[in-house]
């Protein structure tokens, strides 16, 4: 590690590096900085607390922190409040021979006897100075475990301190985190693990090369345990392709939109022994990567060749459809916990992916819509129209005709039939002109609120034409509607009418407008009569043309939700009392 220190003697023989080179020390310990400073602290100034609760992720130190604390507890030649590692007590510690240092395993020591039997114990003298109790997945102690374990936390020996370990923290009981003091473990950086890996390297001699180091680091996600061991068998199989799965398959297919490719390449994983859960984890992590290389590239852990690969990759699916991707895979994974043929599940997952008419999802039909209008933008060269025929006198033969054999000669005799010759268009149709993307700096409130009278509304559903007869446009702030309406029930009930509206603005416009709905109890003044056609000086939308209302069902003005049901259940009807 970071210090050259012998290997200790009770382990000579093995070859795990995760454990040749565990820390002795608070020194060696890496990416777990405020944990250090708070326990060498305490150790230096002799501020030592009786219990101490140690959570976070596996591998990233917890047991081996409270080993070091407990030599430095112990330690005949402490040094600023960090182990020596070289005397006797020490040396035990590492062994685990010491008497000082008792570690168990709740998980087979988690019954109420079993844990009576510890806090008697917990009362008897040892040869060090300090009695250190190391509970690892404390949260697997029963109830009654707990509940014995918690008077004995509460009026602790003076010579006991109790290090209790966790991955899951909101188990433990309450009462018994109340009375420990919590540090949290964190995921180690990947430069802290890099770092780490090459020191391992240069100290036990192993030869591997900078790309096998950084396949470690992926595959140890944060843990220095897993990276060491992810180390270990790269360096044993000699190869990083065999240790995870190649995804480039998957993504050339979802660029190209290649359903046979995607789930060629899946049979493949398949065949070598992939289980389909693995898969989509493995492939949900890189992923990951191209979505964070898109948006944050400082927080990607990926480096080197497999930086540029998944950037790359990312250039060509678009981040709309990257986290398309993630999201699609984040609700599989769910799905396939209790699925009982979990590849069928993969697959699916790729077909919609690749194949959005089969999704019924918001996304999906974003991602059509969003590929039928770059369709319509594109400049579509045009025909040629076809030669107009050749006219030649009555009576006059073609040439090429009369020299066919069976050919009818048209003589006065036998005179053909007459056909009506075809109009020509007075004013021939004009070319529809390419469909045009607003620029939001462009749009006038003026133009945006005629536009929405006459063109966007007639677009929405009945309910919400209804609704937005009583409205008003009121103003317009870069892609931000504000729209008023008479009365508060109204505008609780422009939720049912928001998403229809959004698309119809966003189909005029080609832009995705937001729309904020107010208030104005003055509409409720200045709007007539039910059944008196309003006038405005300036066109409100209740005057907006629609085809599918009578010229009497154009001038109601309602004002409540109860006026929305009875217009839209008996167009025409006229309340009289």
């Amino acid at each position: 590690m970071a210090d050259a220190t012998p290997t200790p003697t009770s382990l000579d023989g093995v070859t795990s590096l995760y454990r040749r080179f565990r820390p002795g020390r608070f020194v060696e310990l890496r990416g777990q900085d405020h944990v250090v400073r708070a326990l060498q602290g305490a150790v230096k100034n002799d501020r030592i607390s009786h219990a101490y609760l140690f959570s976070g992720p596996r591998g990233t130190g917890k047991t081996t922190t409270a080993r070091i604390l407990a030599k430095a507890l112990n330690c005949e030649n402490p040094h600023d409040g960090d182990a020596c590692n070289v005397c006797a007590s020490c040396l035990a510690i590492t062994k685990g021979s010491s008497l000082d240092v008792i570690e168990l395993d709740a998980a087979s020591n988690n019954g109420v006897d079993d844990m009576r039997d510890i806090t008697v114990g917990a009362w008897h003298g040892t040869p060090g100075r300090w009695k250190v109790y190391i509970f690892d997945e404390v949260h697997q102690l029963s109830k009654a475990a707990s509940a014995a374990l918690l008077k004995t936390l509460e009026e602790p020996p003076q010579h006991v301190v109790f290090v209790l370990a966790t991955t899951d923290p909101h188990k433990v009981l309450p009462t018994i985190r109340s009375r420990t003091q919590h540090l949290e473990f964190r995921l180690i950086a990947g430069s802290t693990l890099s770092s780490l890996l090459h020191d391992v390297q240069g100290a036990a001699g192993l030869s591997a090369d900078a790309a096998t180091i950084d396949a470690a680091v992926r595959l140890g996600r944060g843990s220095a345990r897993d990276a060491l061991s992810a180390l270990d068998q790269l360096i044993a199989t000699g190869s990083i392709d065999e240790t995870q799965p190649q995804f480039d398959g998957l993504f050339h297919a979802l660029v190209n939109e290649d359903p046979v490719e995607a789930l060629t390449t899946l049979a493949h994983l398949r065949q070598d022994g992939w289980d389909p859960e693995q898969l989509a984890e493995n492939f949900a992590a890189e992923v990951r990567q191209v979505f964070l290389l898109q948006v944050a590239p400082e927080v990607a852990d990926a480096v080197d060749a497999d930086r540029a690969r998944l950037g790359a990759w990312g250039e060509q699916l678009g981040l709309a459809r990257t986290v398309r991707i993630l999201e699609t895979f984040g609700r599989s994974m769910r799905e396939m916990k209790s699925a009982p043929e979990k590849i069928a599940i993969f697959e699916v997952a790729l077909v919609r992916l690749i194949r959005p008419d089969l999704d019924s999802s918001i996304d999906a039909l974003e991602q059509r819509v969003t590929k039928l209008e770059r369709g319509a933008n594109r400049v579509v060269a045009v025909a040629p129209e076809p030669a107009a025929p050749t006219l030649r006198p009555i009576g006059a033969t073609d040439s090429k005709s009369a020299a066919m054999p069976g050919a009818r000669a048209v003589t006065a005799s036998n005179p053909p039939t007459p056909t009506p010759p075809t109009p020509a268009a007075a004013n021939p149709p004009a070319p529809a002109a390419p469909t045009t993307v607003v620029n939001p700096s462009t749009l006038e409130f003026d133009d945006v609120r005629d536009r929405f009278v006459q063109r966007v509304v007639p677009r929405t559903s009945r309910s919400a034409q209804l609704l937005l007869k009583s409205a008003d446009v009121r103003a317009l702030d870069g892609l931000r509607l504000t729209i008023a309406l008479p009365s508060e029930e109204m505008r609780q009930n422009t939720e049912m009418i928001s998403q229809g509206l959004r698309g119809a603005l966003e189909h005029e416009f080609k832009v995705a407008m937001q729309v904020e709905w107010v208030v104005d109890a003055s509409l409720l003044s200045s709007t007539p009569a039910p059944t008196q056609r309003p006038t405005r000086s300036r066109a409100p939308v209740s005057e907006l043309p629609d085809e599918s209302y009578s010229p009497d069902e154009s001038s109601i003005v309602v004002q409540s939700v109860a006026d929305h049901l009875i217009t839209e259940m008996f167009p025409g009807a006229e309340e009289i009392s």
